[in-house]
């Protein structure tokens, strides 16, 4: 240690005061380490290491059968038989940071051992200081703003709440979880541009070694494109992709990216010059050659937006770009990763070039706009007469609670939970009430429970509340959420009223925390959205058709953008309606609802026409240490038939095909929308089969 006696003396100083060291203590601290170690504030060495299971939401078998006329009698046809066994495929919504420490640390690390271990990990991370999550949707003609959720915005600040420091944070730890999720022969390559480069160099040499090591590539894309006016620098126009191996043994198929020889070039080859990087006589002139380190291909924009290929989502990356990716750095077979989805581009080329993946994100409507482009890949091999896997949608039952405070003591944390409950309820309007530990207050009647804010409403949390409800006679309650978990069926909530506890969902709005909105009571719960649908049987045969769809939808404050607004004109999304607002020079208002009919809420809707008949089993490790299989309570929604909207496509079919049972029944029919937000509600239909 290069410290004197003063030294040491001053640091102690400092510390016994609760004073800060300077940087120069700090490096003294550490001198004897290593000659250059990567030091930040906040940096930690441990992982989170924790074990969460995984619930499946929905599984894409098929992606969905269809009716074929054979003369004038319309027959059922499924080419099952076509789907590759074994390995299913995973699309995972969450954070990817328990995500990650699930995969490793839970018994689906066993499957990816079985796997060979995953031999690509591609990420996109998010590198400039923006929004991550909030998105714009197209309706009418205009243009409409999804902000991103309270969930999502806490996973924003703590990329980048402190800066910097944040964003090494939080990219340092997942990572980490990477490097050990990786087979020894795997590579990763991240994604990033002129802003954090130059940091995620440092922690990608931290963690996978120097760039004498394992540094195989700095890879320059390049592209072109207009301007920003007035500019007083080079116009940026390529982004950097850094390919780091896991060690000294690593797949590169070069012979399945090699590019065509210029015509110099195989001039110079037939007319043996030197110089032209030929040597020896026998030496014969390959296919083509390795690509450079600089790659130049066109933005995914110039392309046609197919929903395939390509889908106009706002990071979205090229197709070819992740194509020579994927197949120069795996083989067939092989399993690959995305931890920042996106629109999904990892997985769907993937699926095409005969690889296996898991892929995941935070945001909802990035986890909706990837399952649309895959199931759009499935009907494109099907169609093509090719094999293709089945996929499911996965996310993280019992979450780990870590609270929105940073790293507090119980009892402070406990103080700040208050701090928190109180706030909803008094939102709400709702009396806090103690002496119970599921509950929180009482509304007219009514008793209350404010769901957390870092973490979506679960099944296993509706249970905690049921169970208190009943051992205290209580009937009604409602549940406040942020967020809700995807898969949530009203047969659950239905179950649950019918022994005897009415539980109501609501969404929770942003402005509970706008101290302003509440004083004038504009903070405004709303219900989860419903559906309605028609069923039509005869005989064994089952048509359901989507009738009607109701949204309450509520981000903004109709009426105190009125008040604030200038001359020009905005979107709003208030109570299940999206609004044009226009003031012109005079002051004058005028309101457009440009939601003019139910279905224009409508995105995607899909059907599982025999819901009950396959339970969902979850995998866990029991106390000790064996992989053991649970029956959740819950079935597998299995995906039979869906319809959704494109920019390619923008029509939707609301009756489904007629579906044959092959014997009489009680059947239960589950039916799933999603809206334009990317958010889910569903409906159970029971169907008589005689």
């Amino acid at each position: 240690m290069n410290l004197n006696d003063t030294d040491k003396n001053r640091i102690i100083e400092l510390i016994k005061a609760g004073e800060k060291l300077p940087k120069e203590f700090i490096y003294k601290l550490f001198a004897d380490e290593e000659d250059v170690f990567l030091f930040w504030n906040g940096r930690k060495e441990d992982v989170t290491n924790v074990a969460l299971p995984f619930h499946s939401i929905e599984h894409i078998d098929e992606p969905r059968k269809e009716e074929k006329k054979q003369g004038d009698m319309f027959e059922m046809f499924d080419t099952r038989g076509r789907q590759l066994k074994g390995w299913t495929n995973k699309l995972i919504w969450g954070d990817n940071k328990l995500i990650l420490s699930s995969l490793a640390n839970g018994p689906i690390r066993d499957e990816i051992e079985k796997e060979g271990g995953l031999k690509l990990i591609y990420i996109d991370p998010p590198f400039a200081v923006g929004a991550d999550f909030g998105f714009e949707i197209e309706i009418g003609g205009e243009k409409a703003e999804k902000k991103q959720s309270i969930i999502e915005e806490i996973a924003y600040r703590d990329t980048w709440g402190k800066g910097i420091s944040s964003y090494l944070s939080m990219m340092y730890e997942r990572l980490k979880l990477m490097h050990n999720l990786l087979s020894d022969d795997g590579s990763i390559y991240v994604h990033c541009d002129w802003r954090m480069t130059s940091y995620l160099r440092l922690l990608l040499n931290d963690i996978f070694g120097s760039s004498i090591e394992n540094f195989r590539n700095e890879i320059i894309w390049c592209y072109q494109g207009p301007g920003s006016p007035g500019m007083k620098q080079f116009n940026r126009k390529h982004d950097n992709i850094l390919w780091y191996s896991k060690s000294d043994k690593w797949i590169f198929n070069d012979n399945q990216i090699r590019m065509a020889h210029s015509e110099k070039t195989k001039d110079n080859f037939k007319e043996g010059l030197r110089g032209s990087g030929f040597i020896g006589d026998n030496y014969e002139l390959n296919d083509g050659k390795i690509p450079e380190d600089w790659w130049e291909m066109a933005i995914a924009q110039r392309f046609p937006n197919d929903g395939v290929k390509r889908t106009g989502y706002p990071t979205e990356k090229p197709w070819a770009l992740l194509e020579r990716i994927i197949k120069a750095s795996s083989n067939e077979g092989d399993l690959i990763a995305d931890f920042f989805c996106g629109s999904g581009t990892t997985a769907a080329v993937a699926e095409k070039l005969n690889r296996k993946w898991i892929t995941t994100d935070l945001g909802r409507f990035s986890i909706h706009t990837a399952r649309k482009r895959l199931i759009g890949v499935q009907r494109e091999m099907q169609n093509g007469g090719q094999d293709f896997r089945a996929f499911e949608i996965l996310n993280l039952g019992k979450y780990e609670r870590q609270f929105f405070m940073d790293d507090l003591t119980n009892g402070k944390r406990k103080a700040k939970e208050d701090l928190y409950v109180d706030l909803i309820l008094e939102a709400y309007k709702a009396k806090r009430i103690d002496g119970h530990s599921a509950l929180h207050g009482q509304k007219s009647g009514r008793f209350v429970h404010v769901g957390p804010l870092d973490v979506p409403v679960t099944q296993s949390r509706l249970v905690d509340i049921f169970e208190e409800c009943r051992k205290n006679l209580y009937t009604q309650v409602d549940v406040l959420g942020f967020e809700f978990e995807m898969g949530l069926t009203p047969q659950f909530i239905q179950e649950l009223k019918e022994k005897g506890v009415s539980i109501t969902l609501k969404y929770t709005p942003k402005d509970v925390f706008d101290k302003r909105a509440i004083e004038k009571g504009q903070a405004k719960f709303y219900d989860v959205a419903y559906l309605n649908t028609r069923e039509k049987i005869n005989g064994k045969k089952v048509t359901i058709e989507l009738t009607d769809f109701v949204t309450h939808y509520t981000q903004d404050d109709i009426e105190d953008i009125q008040q604030s607004m200038r001359q020009g004109s905005k979107v709003v999304i208030e109570d299940g309606q999206i609004i044009k607002v226009e003031k012109d020079k005079n002051g004058i208002i005028t309101r457009t609802v440009l939601t003019e009919n139910w279905f224009d809420w409508i995105d995607y809707w899909a059907i599982d026409f025999n819901y009950e008949d396959k339970k969902e089993i979850i995998k866990v490790h029991n106390d000790k240490g064996e992989i053991e299989e649970l029956w959740t309570g819950n079935y597998l929604f299995e995906n039979e038939w869906q319809s959704f909207r494109t920019k390619k496509n923008p029509t939707l079919e609301f009756t489904s095909i007629a579906y044959e049972y092959k014997k009489a029944g009680k059947y239960k029919v589950m039916v799933k929308v999603v809206d334009i937000l990317g958010i889910d509600t569903s409906k159970i239909i029971e169907v008589h089969i005689k």
